[in-house]
């Protein structure tokens, strides 16, 4: 599997003017190539393939109006015609049905107004990382990085970017092997919500961290102080980049918390149920800003990816399947409730706490859908470990 592994990077001011120019090329490179596209289409002619671009990419070098863009590596210049191209895939496969998830946009030029800026760099660049750690850049230089830890074998491809806090990452593309973990006993169904995070069908709840809300009234004054500047002033620019770094800081927590918490899940479950919840949706109604500050999207995206790569059982449950309704004791749907009530009686008798019972019916029936029609595990149970003379479990190998 492929992996990335994001650095922070130091470059010194010669470095970020290198950069800067490095970002504007793959600009125009890309902007070029998405107008060429237009204009044929507009004439009535084929559609321009990906080998005409690149030809008219390396004819646009020796004319007098483009000689700049050989100031930096050609390689970030064809890496911005291949970004054109999977767009162009992308946006193809979403309107023949074949790519899922909600329609994308054509293509859209992009402005040299976006703080977000990126570039790319892959093995024919040649590019390195150096004996005391630096990271060796054609026609950049060498940038200093700061290691968190060991990249797990030779990285294919190595992305820089400038956020809008204009702060600077180094992005690496490894392929790894998975790495099984030990196998666990537990599987847990867990409900995802506003005013707890998560509630667990065995009984933990994670509390919502709200971090956008705790960090509201500051992004408050640091916006409302940006809004007093003038426009085009240096001040305004350095209001701009406070604003950015208060937003940047809110993320970076969020994320932070959601891969500790990931983490923790997926190490001690063997299989792992979540409500497959409809956040486009739950986005547009007036929880918006609550739904956005949760994080629910990245918080399943984590737990997909982690349990792909330790050997974990990841699945969600349909969004109409009736959670909240459903008596995990006897079975009974007593019908819809409004957000208000938080515990209810069955007709049955038992008293259910909301987000508790909801957690136990998406456990059932992640179980459930994870059998087949004989009631036999789609993928092979867990086998115990036997046991010693002493009566203590043994740790094996399963297969």
């Amino acid at each position: 599997m492929q992996l990335r592994y994001t650095f922070r990077i130091y470059p010194t001011p010669g470095q970020r003017q290198a950069l800067s120019r490095a970002f504007g090329c793959a600009r125009v490179v890309f902007n070029d190539a998405l107008r060429a596209r237009h204009n044929a289409r507009a004439a009535g002619e084929p559609y321009v393939s990906d080998a005409a671009l690149s030809r008219s990419l390396t004819a646009a070098k020796k004319t007098s109006e483009r000689a700049w863009l050989g100031e930096v590596s050609a390689v970030v210049l064809q890496q911005a015609l291949a970004d054109l191209n999977t767009a162009y895939r992308n946006f193809f496969a979403s309107v023949s049905g074949k790519r899922k998830g909600r329609k994308l946009s054509p293509p859209r030029c992009r402005s040299r107004k976006d703080h977000r800026q990126a570039i790319r760099f892959t093995a024919n660049a040649r590019f390195a990382i150096t004996d005391d750690g630096r990271l060796r850049l054609p026609k950049i230089g060498d940038v200093a990085v700061r290691w968190s830890r060991k990249l797990p074998s030779v990285p294919s491809s190595v992305a820089i970017i400038r956020d809008a806090a204009g702060r600077y990452f180094a992005s690496f593309v490894v392929r790894t092997d998975s790495e099984p973990l030990p196998v666990a006993e537990g599987e847990v169904g867990i409900d995802l919500g506003l005013v707890t995070f998560a509630v667990m069908s065995d009984g933990r709840v994670i509390e919502s961290p709200k971090f956008f809300r705790r960090a509201e009234r500051r992004l408050r004054k640091a916006q409302q102080a940006l809004s007093r500047k003038r426009k085009g002033s240096k001040n305004r620019a350095k209001g701009r980049l406070r604003v950015a770094w208060a937003h940047a800081k809110v993320a970076d927590t969020r994320r932070d918390w959601a891969h500790k918490h990931s983490t923790i899940i997926i190490r001690e479950n063997q299989a792992v149920y979540v409500e497959d919840l409809c956040i486009q949706g739950l986005a547009r109604t007036r929880l918006a800003k609550s739904v956005h500050d949760a994080g629910w999207g990245m918080f399943t995206r984590l737990l997909e990816e982690k349990a792909a790569r330790y050997g974990r059982h990841f699945a969600r449950v349909g969004r109409f399947f009736p959670s909240s309704q459903l008596c995990s004791v006897c079975g009974v749907i007593d019908g819809p409730k409004p957000l208000s009530v938080r515990t209810w009686t069955c007709r049955c008798g038992a008293v259910h706490d909301r987000d508790r019972n909801a957690a136990d019916n998406i456990l059932a029936a992640g179980q459930a859908e994870r059998r087949n029609a004989c009631g036999v595990w789609v993928s092979p149970e867990p086998v115990p470990a036997p046991c010693d003379e002493a009566g203590t479990h043994r740790q094996t190998t399963t297969v």
